[in-house]
């Protein structure tokens, strides 16, 4: 089994037990991701992160087709940085994942 199989199964299982669902302009079914949003901001002790802007983090095979200015909604509850937004870019991470970079709807 190659290396990238060997991954995609790892991210299989990684995604459905702790992913996030968003729904994306576009597409029937949702698309599982790991979700960031900044006013949420993790900290580790008192080291800060440093993330900017929201983020939903999906497999490289789930980008397929995605452009800038789809509406991508969050499936999440409200206080947990739920709801709509715009896609503003794709950044791929050279890893097999791309970042989504949202920014909140009104």
């Amino acid at each position: 089994m190659a290396f990238r199989e060997l991954i995609d199964d790892i991210d299989d299982v990684v995604f459905e037990t702790l992913g996030d669902s968003a729904l994306i302009e576009g597409r029937a079914d949702p698309v599982l991701g790991m979700f960031a949003a900044p006013w949420k901001q993790p900290q580790f002790g008192k080291v800060h992160t440093g993330l900017r802007e929201p983020r939903f983090e999906i497999r490289v095979k789930d980008s397929d087709g995605l452009s800038k200015g789809l509406r991508v909604t969050i499936d999440l509850p409200s206080p947990d940085g739920g709801g709509d937004y715009d896609l503003l870019q794709l950044e791929p991470g050279g890893d097999g994942l791309v970042a989504l970079i949202l920014r909140k709807r009104p």
